[in-house]
């Protein structure tokens, strides 16, 4: 890719003649000619810095929408993933390490315009379009030019996001997109900055601002770690904080570890450990609680937090019982179940399907 191709960004400043400081993350990566952020994606070319991967992706999947997790956004829905190289975390446990770590250019193997993305979603019957496997924070341009895109065509935008991102590229990015899971990925600070190279209280304050400031539908991952962020007592407090920072109807997703990248001398996430996790949350108070990465049908349904009525069944990705009238409520008890639902639940499935866009140019 030459130079002249390279997609300019608004969030930097120049600090001297001979360094730019990149201003969309907390990082604040101070960067001279030539140099490439943490994120590897955005450089220092022509004393400006730069997006390095406009345009291009790791590839393009059709995903049922609860893999994202998004169990309470149109249910049952096929949504067109993908993402690019990189990251702006240096989470030592990563399991897409092989995008998001990638610092290799041919890792980008398909190309295609925001307008295209847009076409092929269509197409294929997608209701959104996710921007994920790596975090779509570290190529907002060209995630946003691909929702404005979508949002003409009436299909949606969904961010799969560790959060990390400063006040005002952060208001910019989330003003494009309909739903987002953002990843809480422990409630210390030591975890943060032992296995992520990043902070706490970054994070807790993209929650808060999209829950209270946007009208994004937001959900929340914690991936449990034996030893380092699964405690009954972080728990306790994560939970908590959430049921008060953020209310009780943001749905919470604990999934299992399985070992990879730099922590492949760690045991996977015993069972017993998610489903504590899953009453610790519905103790404090927590409506809607998931178990993930581990074949749980009662963790993975949804149910009336008011009659216990199982208002969506699901047995990993596929949905069976639908309670839920196409006002969002309970057939049973009329409470109403937060999310965007439609009458009818889509009927996807658990396909997984890769999509080649250069067949629909």
């Amino acid at each position: 890719m030459k130079n002249s191709e390279y997609k300019m960004t608004k969030y930097w400043h120049k600090l001297d003649k001979e360094r730019a400081q990149c201003d969309l993350c907390p990082r604040y990566c101070k960067l001279h000619e030539g140099q490439q952020g943490l994120c590897f994606v955005r450089a220092n070319y022509g004393g400006q810095i730069v997006s390095t991967t406009y345009g291009r992706s790791s590839g393009y999947c059709i995903d049922p929408i609860e893999k994202k997790p998004l169990n309470h956004f149109l249910p049952g829905t096929p949504v067109l993933s993908f993402g690019t190289a990189g990251c702006n975390l240096a989470c030592k446990y990563c399991q897409n390490w092989d995008m998001s770590k990638s610092r290799e250019m041919n890792t980008l193997a398909d190309q295609a315009s925001p307008e295209l993305i847009s076409q092929v979603a269509e197409q294929t019957g997608c209701r959104s379009v996710a921007y994920t496997y790596n975090d779509p924070v570290i190529f907002l341009e060209y995630a946003i030019d691909t929702a404005i895109a979508c949002r003409e065509k009436y299909i949606k935008s969904v961010a799969v996001t560790a959060g990390y991102i400063c006040e005002e590229p952060r208001k910019e990015f989330f003003a494009h997109m309909d739903a987002t899971n953002i990843d809480l990925k422990a409630f210390t600070e030591r975890f943060y900055h032992k296995l992520t190279g990043s902070h706490l209280n970054n994070i807790l304050d993209t929650l808060q601002y999209v829950k209270h400031e946007t009208d994004v539908w937001l959900e929340l991952t914690t991936l449990l770690i034996p030893g380092e962020n699964d405690s009954p007592q972080e728990i306790e407090k994560m939970t908590q904080w959430v049921a008060e920072k953020l209310g009780p109807d943001v749905p919470m997703h604990f999934t299992a570890f399985h070992p990879d990248w730099k922590m492949k001398n760690y045991p996977s996430t015993p069972m017993n450990t998610l489903i504590q996790a899953r009453e610790i949350a519905l103790k404090n108070g927590v409506r809607y609680v998931y178990t993930g990465n581990v074949h749980d049908k009662k963790g993975e349904s949804t149910y009336c937090h008011e009659c216990g009525e199982r208002l969506i069944g699901r047995d990993w990705y596929v949905l069976s019982d639908w309670n839920i009238e196409h006002n969002g409520t309970c057939k049973k008890c009329g409470t109403q179940c937060s999310g965007v639902f439609e009458e009818q639940m889509g009927t996807w499935g658990a396909r997984s399907q890769p999509v080649k866009l250069s067949d629909f140019r």
